[in-house]
């Protein structure tokens, strides 16, 4: 008994006695923790939208808080502040590249809250804007207040809205998960023409009429109960006119009314799933489009390869969309896309210049030159340049001339007397060792590193391949001597003996060369 009221004082003792009488003078902090602790709904555009209505009662009031709204960026309303001393902006800072302004940038407003009186085809509008936080965001909400119906205020958002969505001297372009419009890659390309890129006229004649035809062959597809659809691949090692070619197909295609549309990345917010979709939605609502997709081995790889397919095959109707591709290595391309035409129907190898195109790339620069009396560039000095520069990329030939042209100029004006053969002869020199040591170097850093990886080079150096079947076959020898790469093996593999070769037989083939450079 002595035990159990031991224990009932116990647990007497843990508790509060709390008396439920009125109580005279109370406690002065409670009613303000319980009005400030009460977690009220918060809906400041309901609050502003019934106080302007009270504040404007002939007036109808249209919300919008989608960005593609922005009346205060709609070229075709005329804008004044309702009350300039209540305006609230946050100013920002935006640079500007060299050259595009007396001052190298320039501050912007970002209305906090304003009120503005409008006036858009002969109507006039009051228009109130309010930023508030939400979550980890911010809600930037318009009011947009007509004496009359808001039929009135709707045509001008959707006037705004068509605008917005509109092209103006830009390029949809897609990155992060979102399509933006650029001005300074449209200015880029307008730069661009056929008469810089120094390939077969051949070649680029079917190049232009690929794209071009397809765009004017809309009724021919569709009388043959084809889809209007196409898609081009552009590969090669890199620095041969991939990039440039894009360039100025985006540039014509633009021109001709057909919107250019570059992706970036996949990479986004919503994954690259959502991404794809994305993409391919804005390209559908844009068609007849051209869809650039640079570094197509990047953009594709195991986890949204089905995805990209089924979005590419056009399930929801891929009508008038021209889809081109462009990757340094094609032979890590998804055979569905490599191989399969119903997607990629066309493609086109841009492959380092053999003579030919040497011969007609030097003659490019001897025509830019020719008004240049500093510089002596006489035919046989083309023939020279083009047999020296075997196995250059067109970008390895620009930055000989490049170069040749800052260091043979610079030494003009040192009052050193040199001569332009002899400085872009040395300079092709300088860049043919930094083509060797590169390709031995992407070599050497090859992990993990067998005996698995000589097979292939060595069989490349008899100029031999292997076909599907593992069979050995002849292959074309392009003339790359690989006794510096057999030398790099060898020390790789800490080999005693590597095969010496006893004359000059041992040559890189094009097949087996082609995934080391």
């Amino acid at each position: 008994m002595a035990n159990k009221q031991s224990e009932e004082s116990v647990w007497s003792d843990a508790f509060v006695k709390v008396s439920f009488q009125a109580e005279t003078d109370g406690d002065p902090l409670s009613s303000h923790w319980t009005n400030q602790g009460s977690a009220k709904h918060s809906g400041p555009a309901i609050l502003i939208s019934q106080t302007l209505q009270k504040l404007y009662p002939n007036h109808s009031i249209v919300l919008t808080r989608d960005f593609r709204l922005n009346i205060l960026q709609f070229p075709a309303v005329t804008v004044k502040p309702l009350s300039p001393s209540d305006l609230v902006t946050n100013v920002g800072f935006i640079p500007l590249t060299r050259g595009a302004g007396p001052r190298p940038g320039v501050l912007v407003d970002s209305v906090e809250y304003g009120a503005f009186e409008l006036t858009w085809q002969d109507h006039s509008f009051l228009l109130y804007i309010a930023k508030w936080p939400l979550g980890f965001s911010e809600v930037s909400q318009h009011f947009i207040l007509y004496e009359g119906p808001e039929t009135i205020s709707r045509e001008l958002l959707l006037s705004a809205g068509i605008f917005a969505d509109q092209l103006h001297d830009e390029i949809w372009v897609f990155n992060q998960g979102f399509w933006s419009k650029d001005a300074s890659l449209w200015r880029e390309i307008q730069k661009a023409s056929w008469s810089d890129v120094i390939l077969e006229e051949d070649f680029k004649a079917a190049v232009q009429k690929d794209v071009h035809g397809f765009f004017s062959s809309e009724w021919t597809y569709k009388n043959l109960s084809l889809p209007w659809k196409r898609g081009l691949i552009m590969y090669g090692p890199p620095g041969n006119g991939k990039t440039i070619s894009i360039k100025i197909i985006m540039k014509e295609c633009d021109a001709k009314g057909y919107r250019p549309m570059y992706v970036k990345s996949f990479q986004s917010w919503q994954g690259e799933e959502g991404a794809m979709a994305t993409v391919f939605a804005k390209a559908r609502q844009n068609a007849p489009c051209v869809v650039i997709l640079e570094d197509l081995d990047s953009l594709i790889n195991d986890r949204n390869r089905s995805f990209f397919l089924n979005e590419l095959d056009g399930l929801s109707g891929n009508d008038g969309l021209l889809v081109i591709g462009t990757t340094n290595h094609f032979d890590r391309l998804d055979p569905g896309l490599s191989t399969r035409p119903s997607r990629f129907d066309r493609k086109y190898l841009y492959d380092d210049p053999n003579r030919n195109g040497r011969v007609l790339y030097v003659q490019y620069w001897q025509s830019k030159l020719k008004h240049n009396d500093a510089v002596i560039f006489p035919d046989s000095l083309v023939e020279e340049v083009a047999d020296l520069t075997d196995k250059f990329s067109f970008a390895y030939l620009k930055e000989a001339f490049v170069s040749s042209l800052v260091t043979f100029m610079t030494d003009k004006e040192d009052g050193k007397d040199v001569h332009f053969e002899s400085v872009i002869k040395g300079q092709i020199k300088t860049l043919r060792k930094q083509l060797d040591k590169g390709a031995i170097d992407r070599i050497a850093s090859t992990q993990p590193f067998s005996t698995a990886h000589v097979a292939p080079l060595y069989s490349s150096a008899m100029g031999l391949t292997i076909n599907q079947t593992g069979a050995w076959m002849k292959g074309e020898s392009t003339g790359r001597d690989v006794r510096p790469l057999l030398d790099a093996i060898a020390q790789r593999l800490n080999l005693t003996e590597v095969p010496n070769s006893r004359d000059d037989s041992y040559r890189l083939a094009s097949a087996g060369g082609s995934q080391w450079m």
